[in-house]
């Protein structure tokens, strides 16, 4: 009970400023694709942004507190508080002159960082300007690195607010140099935009730094590459890179294919587009969930509470199911309707709507198994499993590249720019079914019928919430396509009513992820005895 509770309240309090964040991320990505539309200077700015990007995810959704938090949870039990401090000030002045090394090579070899394998068509093409835009944004990396280092400190305090408020900063910067006021100071929107990203990435560690003194951090300087607690974080580090960041390393590999000669101009902002729709879902509950539950999973792990960690699994599998499934309905439903209402403005226009339908669906199919990938691969950590993680990612990494070749040589008639998007779905889904399997043969019951149940009602659900989509999708086709006013309106009732569907379905068919929700929030005693059982 106290578990469930205090990952639904973690949840809701990363979830509220998540949202608060993918609104904001939603009015800087209308503020790009407004100033360049699907242009080569847009493309430009995506590949050149991709880098930066990945790592950005890759530290903010969790992969490097997967490695840091199991080892400062084991300090915070076992060390005095003056060994723990010194272990973290080490650790992050060590990692500060790594990621120093690391943003001044890029910054030199931006052109191979760019253009790694030139072609013909990429030579034609010319990708000058992007590889000056990514040496203005690579350092940005340096800041989000140490930053991701101050919010597993303050997430092991059970601190989440904070941390997950540093993307607004990142957003509202963006937003901030993409205005008229500031651009025009610039050679172009897009060298604007990219000086937002830096700064923006400055903010979101400075913001934090206040918090980790008033936790006990000193900043005492000392660098360390053979301090224990550094060595066990260093060596589980870039395997959980691997492991947790699949789904976004597989979303690079999406760009390389998606500026193949053969796709249609602007196939890397529409994909890069389609993955931030994404971004607003996962990012909303599901993100939130995998952060609340990673310092629990280690503190379970650290007292050998295996049953603990599994219980702590299976409920937020099931409760990121309960709302990643009709989402991924709805987007697969109203994909088009979506782009054109939060996206269709000034150079991007119908055809751009058309592009970036099409990698949306494909993104779309994969949601849940990308949600709870980012689930399950913590549990493997907190168990301290490192290699298999990274074995079945290595394996769904190939299994990506030669999806992504065959859709694009032999499929692309039926593809098309969608290609690249559905090899990752598909690569994702394997990911994470190799992996349940994996560790529910390793360490037993997982509660496989009661995940069964819940996600059939779930389905169930979904289904029908999305034959109301469609119905409504048909009737309000002419509204759709008129005024943004009119447009907005109706696209707002359609999801609410969705929404509404949705859960009136869950609630008369009494899927127990409602009620365990509504019974911890409502503090009923029934449900907490129910919940404490489970």
């Amino acid at each position: 009970m106290s578990d469930k509770k205090e990952i639904l309240k973690s949840a809701s309090i990363i979830s509220l400023v998540t949202i608060a964040s993918r609104v904001l991320g939603y009015v800087r990505d209308q503020r790009i694709t407004l100033l360049l539309g699907t242009t080569l200077s847009a493309d430009s700015f995506v590949l050149a942004y991709r880098i930066p990007n990945l790592f950005r995810r890759l530290v903010g959704e969790g992969t490097v507190a997967a490695s840091f938090v199991p080892v400062f949870t084991t300090y915070m039990r076992e060390r005095t508080k003056e060994e723990l401090w010194e272990f973290a000030n080490k650790l992050f002045w060590t990692l500060a002159l790594v990621l120093a090394v690391f943003t001044i090579l890029g910054v030199i070899f931006s052109r191979q960082v760019i253009v790694p394998f030139p072609t013909a068509a990429d030579i034609s093409v010319g990708w000058g300007e992007a590889i000056a835009l990514n040496r203005i944004m690579f350092p940005y990396i340096f800041f989000v690195g140490l930053a991701a280092l101050g919010m597993g400190i303050l997430n092991c305090f059970q601190h989440f607010a904070l941390p997950a408020s540093t993307t607004v900063l990142l957003n509202l910067s963006i937003i901030a140099f993409s205005t008229a006021v500031v651009w025009r100071y610039f050679h172009s929107p897009a060298v604007s935009l990219a000086v937002g990203v830096l700064v923006g990435g400055a903010l979101q560690f400075l913001i934090l730094i206040p918090q980790m003194v008033r936790r006990g951090m000193r900043f005492d300087f000392g660098i360390s590459f053979l301090h224990p607690g550094i060595r066990s974080v260093a060596r589980v580090m870039f395997p959980r890179f691997f492991g947790l960041g699949i789904s976004q390393i597989n979303f690079f590999v999406d760009t390389y294919f998606a500026k193949a000669a053969r796709m249609p101009r602007g196939s890397l902002t529409a994909l890069y587009v389609a993955d931030r729709v994404m971004e607003l879902v996962l990012g909303g509950y599901a993100i939130a969930v995998a952060t609340a539950i990673l310092p629990m999973m280690a503190h379970h792990a650290a007292a050998n509470n295996y049953e603990g960690l599994k219980k702590t699994l299976t409920f937020a599998v099931r409760i990121v199911a309960y709302i990643t499934v009709p989402a991924a309905v709805g987007l697969m439903i109203l994909r088009e309707p979506i782009i054109r209402v939060l996206f269709q403005h000034g150079q991007f226009v119908a055809e751009s709507t058309r592009l970036t339908a099409r990698p949306l669906l494909y993104y779309a199919i994969g949601l849940p198994a990308l949600a709870c990938v980012k689930l399950v691969v913590p549990a493997f950590y907190s168990a301290r499993d490192t290699k298999t993680p990274v074995i079945v990612a290595s394996i769904s990494f190939v299994l990506n590249i030669v999806l992504n070749v065959i859709f694009l040589e032999f499929l692309f008639r039926r593809f098309q720019n969608g290609g690249p998007a559905l090899a990752t779905a598909l690569a994702t889904f394997f990911d994470f079914f190799t992996l349940f399997i994996i560790f529910r043969l390793r360490y037993g019951s997982l509660g496989m019928l009661d995940i069964l149940r819940s996600i059939s009602k779930i389905s169930l659900c979904s289904v029908i919430m999305g034959a109301g989509c469609m119905i409504a999708n048909h009737y309000a086709k002419n509204a759709l396509q008129g005024a943004f006013s009119l447009q907005l309106t109706v696209f707002t009732g359609m999801i609410l009513g969705a929404t509404l569907l949705y859960v009136g379905l869950t609630w008369i068919f009494r899927c127990p992820e409602i009620e365990e929700v509504y019974g911890v929030a409502m503090r009923r005693p029934g449900a907490a005895e129910g919940l404490a059982g489970s």
